[in-house]
C-alpha cells in the first residue's frame, strides 16, 4: 500500500468514525455538528491507542480501560454525562457499521472506523 492509498483509507476512515459520532450525538443530545465530530473521532482514536498500547495488554481489565478512556473522551466532548456518553458511544458504533456494511456492499471495503472502537 502506497502512502496515498494509506493516507485515503485514514481520512475515509475518520469520517466514517466521526459520521457514527455525528449520528450518535445528534439522536443522543440533538448536538448536530459534523466538524467537532471529526474532531472527537480523532482525539478517540488517539486516546485509544496511547491507552491501548499502555493498558492493552493486561487480560480483561486491560480492554475495559481502554473503552472506559473513549467514552471518557465522548463525556469529555459532549453534554449529558457518563449515560449520555455511553449512549453515544454505542449509537456512533451502530451507525459506522451500516456505513462500513453499505460499502462493502458497493465493493469498497478495507475501511475501519478510526474513532469508533471495534468498528
Amino acid at each position: 500500500m502506497t502512502l496515498i492509498d494509506s493516507l485515503i483509507v485514514f481520512v475515509v476512515s475518520l469520517l466514517v468514525g466521526a459520521f457514527g459520532i455525528y449520528v450518535g450525538a445528534s439522536v443522543v443530545t440533538d448536538d448536530a455538528d459534523y466538524t467537532y465530530a471529526i474532531v472527537t473521532a480523532l482525539l478517540g482514536a488517539i486516546i485509544w491507542a496511547v491507552v491501548g498500547f499502555l493498558f492493552g495488554w493486561i487480560p480483561l481489565l486491560g480492554p475495559v480501560l481502554v473503552l472506559v478512556a473513549y467514552v471518557a473522551v465522548i463525556n469529555s466532548r459532549y453534554p449529558g454525562g457518563w449515560g449520555n456518553a455511553i449512549l453515544i458511544s454505542l449509537v456512533a458504533w451502530i451507525a459506522s457499521l451500516v456505513v462500513l456494511y453499505l460499502l462493502a456492499l458497493v465493493g469498497v471495503g478495507g475501511f475501519e472506523a478510526i474513532g469508533v472502537p471495534g468498528v
